[in-house]
C-alpha cells in the first residue's frame, strides 16, 4: 500500500455546539479508532446539499467504521443563527453529529478555502485526505476501504455503533413546505419538501385534503425526493420540481396520475449532453418552474442556469447561463446566475430569484425574435447581503428563494433569510418591505387581495393583506466574512491539486479532462490569466492599482478505472467553485494552491 502524507488533524471546536448527539459534545478522541470524514457545509449552498446525498451510501455501507461529521460554517448572517442550523440539520434529513461553527474556528484551522470541501481523518487522527467541490464519494470510498484494511492489521480500527442519535420527530402536517400553487378549484397544492410529498390543503391553507407520495425518497410512480417548485400547467395538470430526483415530474389533479417528464433521475455533470429528449438528458437540482412563452422554464439551481422544458416536442435545453456561478447580465447565452431559485411569469418578464447573489433578476425577449436577455433589478453579487429597502440600486436583499408577480406590475419577493416580504417596483425602481416576522419564506400565492406566503421554517402556509404602505424597517448591510489570502503584487501562480483516487487515472481518451476557468471580481484585479483552459496550473498576473478583489476558480477533473482488463471503465466527475478573497500586499505570497482532491504539498 502507498504510504500517504498524514497531519495531525485539529480539535473541532464550534461555538454553537453540537447536533444529532443526544446533547453530548464532542472530541477526536471520541472518535479515536474511527475514520472521520468531516464535511464543511453551509445550508445555502446547493453544492453542500448535493454532497449530503453523495454521501449517504456511503454513511450507510460504512456505518460501523466510519463517522460522518458535518461542520456547518456559515455564509450569510442568517446561516449562523443556531436554530436555522437544527431547522436545516431535519430539512436536508442529515443523519449524522453536526457541528455549528458560527465563527469558522474549525474551517479556519482546517485552512478550509470553499463550500462544500471533504477532510478524511484516519482512526489515529491523522488527516489523511482533503476533497474540494462534489463528486468525490467514489474516491472517498476508495480510501475508507484502505484505511479499513490497514486499520484492522495495526489493530487501531475501532467498528461499533457511532455517536449519531436522531431527534425526536415533531408533528405538523406540512414539515419545511418549499413551495405552494393554487389549484383551479381553490384548494393549494404544496411541496412538503422533507416529508418527499405534495399535500393539497383546502382553500382555508389549513385543512388537509390528501396527500400524494408515499413519503419515501424515490423516483417512482408513488415517491418524491425534496419536492420543490410547482407550476400550473395550461392543461390543468401540475409540474413539479423533483429536487434531489433531478427530474421533472408531472401531476394530474384529477386523475392522481405522476410521471416523469424529463431527467435521468442522476445529476448533470460538465461535459453532459445540455439538450435532448427530455427523458435523456440529466438535469441538476430543479428548484422551481414557471409556465411562459409556450414552455416551462427551470430554475436549475445546480449548474447556475435556466433551462426549458417543450412538452410539444419533449425536449429540454439550456435557455440561459453559462454554469459559472455570478451576477453577469446581457444576452441570456452569456449570463452568469448564482442559484435560481424561484420562477414568476408576467407578461413579456420571466422574474427570478437568484438567491446566491441575493438578487432579483429577470429574463426578457432580446427583439431578435427567438433570444432572450438577463437584466438585475435588485443586488450587486455573490458577497453583498442585508435587508435595506428604497432605490433598487442600493437596496439589498438576504438569500430570496421566491418571486411572486402582483396586479400593479410590481413583484413581491420572499426574501427568506430576512424573514421578510419584500415588493420591488419596476415603474418606481424601488424597494420596499411589505411583512416582517415571517420565518424563512420561501414562495407566496397571490389570491384575490391577499397573498399566501410559504412559512418555510413554520411549517405552514400564512395569509396576509397585501399593505397599503411598506413597513419601516432598520437597514442592515453584511459582506460575506472570509479571511482573505496575503498575495503579492504581480505574478501569481495559481495550482490546482488534483490526485486521481486510488486505482484511477485521469481520462485522456477523448481529449483533455482537466478544465480550469478563473474570473475575478473586480475584473480590473486580473492582468493577465483570465480565461478556460485545460491545465490545472496557470500563472496570473495582478494589476497595478487594485489592492484587493476576488479570484473566482472553476475546475473540473475526470479519472477513470485504471485496468487494462475493463473494457469499460467505471468514470468519475469531481468539480469545484472556489471565490477567494485576496488582499494584495508586499510580502504576501506568491502561490496560491487550491485542492480538487489529496493534499497540497507546498
Amino acid at each position: 500500500m502507498a504510504s500517504r502524507a498524514r497531519v495531525r488533524a485539529p480539535e473541532l471546536i464550534g461555538k454553537g455546539g453540537w447536533l444529532n448527539t443526544g446533547n453530548k459534545d464532542l472530541t477526536l478522541s471520541d472518535l479515536r479508532g474511527r475514520i472521520v470524514v468531516l464535511d464543511f457545509w453551509t445550508f445555502c449552498c446547493v453544492n453542500c446539499l448535493h454532497v449530503l446525498d453523495e454521501l449517504r451510501a456511503l454513511e450507510e455501507r460504512h456505518r460501523d467504521t466510519v463517522v460522518i461529521v458535518g461542520v456547518h460554517s456559515p455564509k450569510f448572517v442568517h446561516e449562523a443563527e443556531h436554530q436555522a442550523v437544527v431547522d436545516a440539520v431535519e430539512r436536508y434529513g442529515v443523519e449524522h453529529p453536526v457541528l455549528d461553527d458560527p465563527e469558522l474556528a474549525t474551517w479556519k484551522q482546517y485552512a478550509v478555502r470553499a463550500w462544500p470541501t471533504l477532510v478524511v481523518i484516519d482512526p489515529e487522527g491523522y488527516v489523511v485526505a482533503q476533497h474540494a467541490g462534489e463528486g468525490h464519494a467514489h474516491a472517498i470510498e476508495k480510501l475508507v476501504e484502505e484505511l479499513e484494511a490497514e486499520h484492522t492489521a495495526k489493530g487501531t480500527l475501532r467498528r461499533g455503533d457511532g455517536p449519531y442519535v436522531p431527534p425526536e420527530p415533531v408533528a405538523t402536517d406540512l414539515r419545511f413546505p418549499g413551495k405552494a400553487v393554487r389549484l383551479p378549484h381553490g384548494s393549494f397544492l404544496v411541496s412538503d419538501t422533507t416529508r418527499h410529498q405534495l399535500v393539497e390543503l383546502a382553500a382555508d391553507g389549513e385543512q388537509v385534503l390528501r396527500r400524494i407520495g408515499s413519503g419515501e425518497r424515490g423516483l417512482t410512480p408513488d415517491s418524491f425526493n425534496e419536492p420543490q417548485g410547482l407550476a400550473l400547467l395550461p392543461d390543468g395538470r401540475v409540474a413539479v420540481a423533483d429536487t434531489v430526483n433531478h427530474a421533472i415530474r408531472v401531476f394530474d389533479p384529477e386523475s392522481g396520475a405522476l410521471e416523469t417528464v424529463a431527467g435521468t433521475g442522476t445529476q448533470w455533470w460538465q461535459g453532459s449532453p445540455t439538450s435532448g429528449p427530455a427523458r435523456e438528458v440529466a438535469l441538476s437540482s430543479p428548484w422551481d418552474l414557471a409556465w411562459w412563452r409556450d414552455r416551462l422554464w427551470i430554475a436549475m439551481a445546480g449548474v447556475h442556469q435556466l433551462w426549458t422544458y417543450d412538452p410539444a416536442t419533449g425536449t429540454v435545453e439550456v435557455a440561459a447561463g453559462t454554469t459559472n456561478e455570478g451576477l453577469v447580465d446581457g444576452p441570456a447565452a452569456e449570463a452568469w446566475f448564482a442559484q435560481p431559485s424561484g420562477l414568476a411569469a408576467a407578461g413579456e418578464r420571466l422574474w427570478l430569484a437568484d438567491s446566491e447573489t441575493s438578487a432579483v433578476r429577470w429574463v426578457e425577449p432580446d427583439g431578435t425574435g427567438d433570444g432572450y436577455v438577463v437584466r438585475t433589478a435588485v443586488g450587486t453579487g455573490l458577497f453583498d447581503f442585508g435587508h435595506r429597502d428604497g432605490a433598487a440600486g442600493q437596496a439589498l436583499l438576504q438569500h430570496p428563494l421566491g418571486v411572486t408577480a402582483l396586479p400593479d406590475g410590481s413583484v413581491a419577493i420572499a426574501d427568506t433569510y430576512n424573514h421578510a416580504l419584500r415588493r420591488f417596483d419596476p415603474a418606481s425602481g424601488e424597494v420596499t418591505t411589505l411583512a416582517t416576522d415571517l420565518r424563512e419564506p420561501s414562495a407566496a400565492v397571490l389570491v384575490d387581495d391577499d397573498i399566501v406566503v410559504v412559512e418555510s421554517a413554520r411549517h405552514r402556509l400564512t395569509r396576509l393583506r397585501l399593505p397599503e404602505e411598506a413597513v419601516r424597517v432598520e437597514a442592515v448591510a453584511h459582506h460575506t466574512q472570509r479571511a482573505a489570502t496575503r498575495v503579492a503584487p504581480g505574478a501569481l501562480r495559481l495550482e490546482v491539486v488534483f490526485q486521481a483516487p486510488a486505482g484511477q487515472k485521469l481520462d485522456t481518451r477523448y481529449g483533455p479532462s482537466t478544465r480550469l476557468l478563473v474570473s475575478a471580481t473586480p475584473p480590473e484585479l486580473l492582468a493577465e490569466g483570465a480565461g478556460a483552459g485545460t491545465d490545472l496550473a496557470r500563472d496570473l498576473v495582478l494589476a497595478d492599482g487594485v489592492t484587493d478583489g476576488v479570484l473566482h476558480v472553476s475546475a473540473m477533473a475526470a479519472s477513470c478505472d485504471d485496468a487494462p482488463d475493463i473494457e469499460y471503465p467505471a468514470c468519475h466527475v469531481h468539480q469545484q467553485d472556489w471565490g477567494v478573497p485576496v488582499e494584495i500586499a508586499e510580502g504576501g505570497t506568491a502561490r496560491l494552491g487550491l485542492v480538487l482532491a489529496g493534499l497540497d504539498a507546498e
